[in-house]
Order: C-alpha cells, then structure tokens, then sequence
C-alpha cells in the first residue's frame, strides 16, 4: 500500500485541482456588475453577487452571466431611453440652431416694417402736415397690407401695391385740383389712367419690383427656418423597432453580463447598429441637402438684390419722391385726364376759395438726412443675420448621413475609432470584423447587425421629405423673384396621425404651389396649355388605342 500511496496522492490533488479550475468561472464575482446596475436606480436584488448559468438570456450570449432575466429585460429597456437620448441631444442642438435663427428673423422683419412706418410717418407729418393727417390711413393700409403679407402670406404684394398707387392719384388729383368737384365715377376713370400716364415718375414700377422680391424672399427664407425647425423637432423623437432593441441591447449592456464593464462597443459596430436603427433617417438626407441649398440661394438675394433692409428704410423718400413728381407734373396730368374723362365740373365760387385755402397741396419735400432714422431693427442687420444663418447651414449639411457616426462618436456610445481590439463586438472583447454598411433604408438589407424591412418606409420620414420639397420649390421660386403662395407649415410638415397608406415610390414627388411672377400671371397659368398637353398625352394614347380596335373590329 505504502508504495502506491504518493501516486494516488498526487492523482487526488490533481482531479482536486482540476475541479476547483473547473469551478472557478462558476464563481466568479459579479461585484461591479451589481454595482453599476443599482447605481442606474433598479433593484439590487435582480443582480446575482457571483456568476450564474445563463439560459435564461434571450438575446445577450448563453453562459455563465452577471444578467438574471429581470436584468437583461430592464437593460434592453435602458439600452433603448440611452440610444433616444443620445439621438435626442444631436437633433435638439440643430433644432435650437433653427429655431433661435428664426425667431431672430421674425423680430427683424417685423420690427423693420414698424421702424419704416414711424419713419414715414414722422417725416409726412413735418412735410405735409395736416394734408398728410387727413389721408393718413392710405399709408396704414399700405403697412398693414406688408404685415399681413409676411405673417400670412395672403396678400397678392403686385395688386396691393397697384391699388394704393391708383387711390394715390385719387387723392393727389383731388388736391392739385381742387377747383372741381369730382365724382366717385369720375376718379375710377382717373385710376384707370394711373400705368399711361405714370404721374409718379418710373418710382411705382422700381418699389414693385423691389417690394415684391425682397418680401418674398424674406417671407420665405423666415418660413424655411421653420421648417427646417419642425422638421429636425419631429425626426428627433425616433421608436426603435423590437430589432433595433435587441441589438441595442447586445452593443450596449451584454458585455456588462460577461462581467467587461469597462469594455465600449467597437465603433464599425456601433455604425452598423446606428445605420440599421436610423435607416428611415438617412433618407431625409437627399432632400435635406436640396433644401439646403435652396435656403443658401434665397441667403445670397437676401445680401444683394433682394434685401429688405434696402427696400424698406428709404420707402419713405421714395414715396415721397413720387409725390414731388406728381406735384411737378400735375398741370400735364389733368390735362391729359381732362381729354381721356372729360372735363370735371367746377365748384360754386365760394367752395372754390375755401376749398383751396383748406386743401392746397403746396408742401415741398426736405433733404433726407440718413443719421435722422433708425438704421437697424432687433439691434441687428439683415446682412450680420444672413452671414450667420448662411454658417449654420452649411454645418448643417449631409446632417442625417453623419447622425449615425455622430451618435457613435459619442464616448457613452463606443470606443474610439482607434480603439480596434480591445472593444466589444457583440460576442467578446475583439476586433469587430464586418464591414460598414450605407446609409438609408435601401442599404439595410445586408446590414449584419439589425433586421430591417426595407419594403416599409417610415410615413412620418416620408413626410418631411415631402415639406422639405414643398419648401425647396417655394425657395426656388423665391429666388428668381416669384411670388409663392404659402399654406400652413404645421399642415405641411406634420408628421402626427395615422399612416397615410401611401407606399413610397407611390408618393407624389411635391405638392402644388402658385408662383407669380411680376406679369401677374401664375407659373401654373403659364404652363396650362403646356401643362395641359402633357398631361393629356396619356389619355389621347389610350382613347387612339381603344378608337383603332373598334376599327379593326367593324373592318372585321
């Protein structure tokens, strides 16, 4: 016995060996795990102390694990809040940029209306005094019609400024005829003479020009910062699919059951997950981008030859300048007014005197002193305010092809770019093998990492596409000087309510405007007989197809 004793000794202490080896992964402490868990605010009771088996886990690697199932559940929950937040934060940082950059606008805009209507009036009441008074509420309407304009949109800007030209004269003519005693027929037909014998000098034919270009351009490029707002506001708010959780789930807390605490997710497999759970957004891009650049056209008008700031602060001596014609050429005006709606019938002597002395309209205009008005609205400038809304939108740009990559760059997301074997790839702690798939929900198919259907594009993506085009064609016409035809944002970008039904090569590539130009003809007047030939030409075909074999048939 005592010969095989040291043998069998060393046999015993190698099985014994063997088998604390073998039970040492078993209870291996789950310490941090358990910290870090409780220190998200659950329950320290789901987290076991020491690594136990891991057949419960649905989607985290089978195993020995630090998980108990309540874990797994409540970290696939917290995977999803962290990927929202992170989403969140990027979006809500350029969502303030437009937001911030429009209210900028709005005040400018509207406080520079106000600053020109002061200016014209304290300037008329000091040249034309009680004259100017007692017609007062032309120039009102004039500025109130301007505001309506920009807040709503509903005011044809040609025919309100023809009009207050036409009710000019009326009044004008009146006073530098004050002898007579005119009808309301009778200065109808002198309205009506207003574009022949233009008493206003070249001056109502530049203002319309001017007025009309730079308030829509302003209108529209204030418009286009709210879209880009609401936009931006609605795709923010992202629901992750089951399959975009899951594998959420496995890039963000799985390694925590493997007890790698402090191992971050590779960043090519960062980008894969972020790519499949953001497909729908990637497809805003291409619009996005178009609308972008449509915003920078409208920026370089708004520098130059549509910039309101222009327009508006001398109106006044414009204005006034076309009174002095009118004034100067008064005598050849009545003359030719006389022959056109015959002669006016003159005032009894006594109304003739008084009328004169109470009406005479003698007023000269006074040099315009530039240092006299204010020479900014909103303690700005419209050029200061377009340089930098023009920086912002370019950063901008290709934002939602770069959302992916800037969630993934975030340090609570994944590891550094440069931190490429000592990162977690879904399974342990390697390099992360697979390639990075594109951007949009075409390019999922092959995604490794999240399952998506690329047949079911998202309906609330799809329709900010759809604002953005509406937006980037009102931006084209703004551009080449064309009145647009706004209806409400909140109706165009909403991204609310049910699904539309409406399957995404079946969608209508924009919804119709109205563009006017300077003739007053709208662009879709223009192109009715164009527009009507090209449409019809499927309609002939079918009905040439159905008239030839009811032919062939009676030749039969």
């Amino acid at each position: 016995m005592a010969r095989f004793g040291l043998p069998a000794l060393l046999c015993t202490l190698a099985v014994l060996c063997a088998a604390l080896l073998a039970a040492e992964p078993k209870s291996k402490s789950c310490s941090e795990v358990r910290r870090l868990y409780v220190s998200k605010g659950f329950n320290k009771n789901d987290a076991p102390t020491h690594e136990i088996n891991g057949d419960h886990l649905k989607i985290c690697p089978q195993g020995y694990t630090c998980c108990s199932q309540e874990m797994e559940e409540k970290y696939s929950l917290q995977s999803k809040d962290d990927f929202k937040s992170v989403v969140s934060e990027q979006c809500n940082h350029l969502q303030a940029i437009f937001a911030s950059r429009y209210k900028k606008f709005d005040e400018f805009f509207k406080e520079l209306l106000e600053n020109a209507e002061k200016s014209l009036n304290d300037m008329f009441v000091k040249t034309y005094g009680r004259l100017y008074m007692q017609n007062s509420e032309l120039f009102k309407d004039l500025f109130g019609e301007l505001k309506r304009y920009y807040v709503a949109g509903s005011v044809n800007l040609e025919e309100m400024l023809s009009d207050f030209w036409a009710r000019l004269l009326e009044r004008m003519f009146r006073l530098v005829n004050s002898q007579y005693h005119f009808t309301d027929e009778y200065l109808e037909c002198v309205s009506k003479y207003t574009e022949q014998l233009k008493p206003f000098g070249d001056v109502p034919r530049k203002l319309k020009l001017q007025v009309t270009r730079a308030f829509v351009a302003a209108r529209t490029f204030a418009q286009g910062l709210a879209v880009a707002r609401d936009v931006v506001s609605k795709v923010s708010v992202v629901n992750p699919t089951v399959q975009c959780t899951h594998a959420l789930l496995r890039m963000t807390y799985c390694s925590h059951c493997q007890g790698l605490v402090s191992v971050k997710p590779c960043y090519n497999y960062c980008s894969n997950i972020m790519r499949g759970c953001l497909a729908n957004q990637g497809d805003l891009d291409f619009e996005w981008n178009n609308f972008i650049d449509a915003m920078l056209m409208v920026a370089e008008r708004l520098e130059g030859p549509f910039n309101i700031e222009s327009v508006m602060d001398p109106i006044d001596v414009k204005i006034s300048d076309a009174i002095m014609n009118m004034q100067e050429n008064s005598v050849q005006v009545s003359q030719k007014v006389f022959q056109g709606c015959g002669p006016p019938k003159p005032l009894p002597a006594g109304r003739i005197s008084r009328s004169i002395s109470e009406g005479a309209f003698s007023a000269r205009f006074r040099p315009y002193h530039p240092e006299e008005r204010p020479t900014t609205a909103a303690g700005t400038s419209l050029d200061r305010l377009v340089t930098d809304v023009k920086e912002k939108l370019k950063q901008a740009k290709k934002f939602w092809s770069s959302l992916p990559s800037n969630v993934c760059s975030d340090e609570r997301m994944a590891a550094g770019n440069g931190n490429e074997d000592d990162c977690w790839n879904g399974k342990g702690k390697s390099r992360y093998l697979f390639a990075v798939t594109g951007n949009g929900l075409a390019n999922q198919g092959n995604n490794p990492e999240v399952q998506v259907d690329t047949s079911k594009p998202d309906i609330l993506i799809l329709r900010q596409i759809m604002a953005l085009r509406v937006m980037t064609s009102k931006m084209k016409n703004a551009y080449n000087g064309n009145d647009v035809d706004f209806f409400d944002i909140s109706d165009e970008s909403s991204g609310e309510g049910s699904g539309s039904g409406c399957e995404y090569q079946q969608c209508p590539s924009e919804l119709e405007y109205n563009a006017t130009d300077h003739s007053g003809k709208s662009a879709n007047d223009k192109a009715s007989s164009a527009g009507g030939l090209v449409g019809a030409q499927p309609s002939l075909l079918a009905v040439s197809c159905i008239l030839l074999l009811v032919m062939q048939r009676e030749w039969r």
